[in-house]
Parts: structure tokens; sequence; C-alpha cells
């Protein structure tokens, strides 16, 4: 895959908001709801799906991932360093590289209908939540120090909290990215037109 200036930059931009998505309430107090954080990152990683493309998106997603394992911190909390890697939650963050590429691949293989790219984001969203809440249970039975009495019920129920939120956030990902590959396709059209 040959990577334009383009695309680099457009990878870079989703790799800013993936880090600005994870302390959203550091900037807006107000996006934390019944204690419970309303974070983006999975909002921008199923729209680095459907608008990078299924490779492009991974690969944004990625580098992410080796931003804030090298140091920098954009994850959540302004986490940063390999010590996220035995983290419990640590699996949601690998989970963005799957659901980019999940939701960018649907869109590419069918119609470019809104309803398909809701289906995409839908399936991006169901794979960050299995992939993820599998990891966190491991983590919990094999390396870290589970609560007293923590089960595979309990890891589902932890996440029934943001379900509602990421539902919503997941239609609307899909929503707006259907609206951007629209505006970007007739944005290449009158390119081409004046070129040719």
């Amino acid at each position: 895959m040959k990577l334009r200036t383009t695309d680099l930059t457009a990878a870079a931009m989703f790799v800013a908001l993936m880090a600005v998505g994870a302390n959203i309430t550091s900037i807006a107090p107000f996006m934390v709801v019944g204690g419970v954080p309303i974070t983006l990152q999975t909002f921008f990683a199923i729209l680095a799906g459907v608008v990078l493309g299924s490779r492009l998106g991974a690969i944004a997603m990625m580098v992410y991932a080796f931003v804030g394992l090298a140091g920098v911190p954009v994850f959540a909390k302004f986490g940063a360093g390999f010590g996220q890697l035995i983290s419990p939650t640590f699996g949601f963050i690998v989970s963005f590289i799957f659901t980019a590429f999940a939701t960018g691949y649907i869109v590419e293989k069918m119609k470019k209908t809104a309803g398909v790219f809701v289906l995409a984001a839908l399936v991006g969203m169901a794979i960050n939540y299995v992939f993820g809440t599998n990891w966190m249970y491991a983590a919990y039975k094999v390396w870290a120090s589970a609560p007293d009495g923590f089960t595979y019920k309990m890891a589902w129920l932890w996440m029934v909290v943001p379900l509602p939120k990421d539902i919503i956030l997941a239609i609307l990902a899909g929503l707006m990215g259907h609206r951007l590959a629209r505006t970007l396709s007739r944005s290449q059209v009158r390119n081409f037109r004046k070129v040719s």
C-alpha cells in the first residue's frame, strides 16, 4: 500500500482526534454524566474506518497505539508508556485497529448508502466491545488484581453503562461518515474536471 502525503496527513489527523477523544472530559467536564466520562475514542475509530478506508484507518489506529506506548500521553487520563500494556483496558485500544478496519471494509464492499455506513459503524462498535471486554476479563483473571467476586458476567455488566452512549455515537459516526464520503466524492469529481 503506497501512502501519499494526503493519506499520511489524514491518518495523523485521526491520531490527534483519538488523543482528544480519549481526554475530552479534561476539556469539557460537562461530558461526565452520572460519574461516567463520555469518551469519543470509539466514535473516532469508527470514523477513521469509514472516512480513510479499512487499511489506512487501521494504520492510523496502530500509529495511535504506538505513539501512546512510546510515551506520548494520548491514552485516557493522559496515560502513556509500555506499562499500559498490562492495563486491563488496553484491549480496547487494540480493538480500535480492528474497529477501523472492519467499518472501512464493510463500507468498501457494499453500496454506499447511509444504512450501510450505520451498519458498519455498529459492527465496529460491537468489535470494540467484544474484544475489549474479553481482554479486560482475561487481564483481571491472569495478571491484574480483580475486584472481589469478579466474574465474566460482571465484566459485561460494567459495559452496560456506556452502551447507550456508544450506540448513539456509532450511529452518528456512520451518518457523519456517509455525509463526509459524499462530500469528498463530489470534491474529487470537481478536481478531476478541473485537471482534465
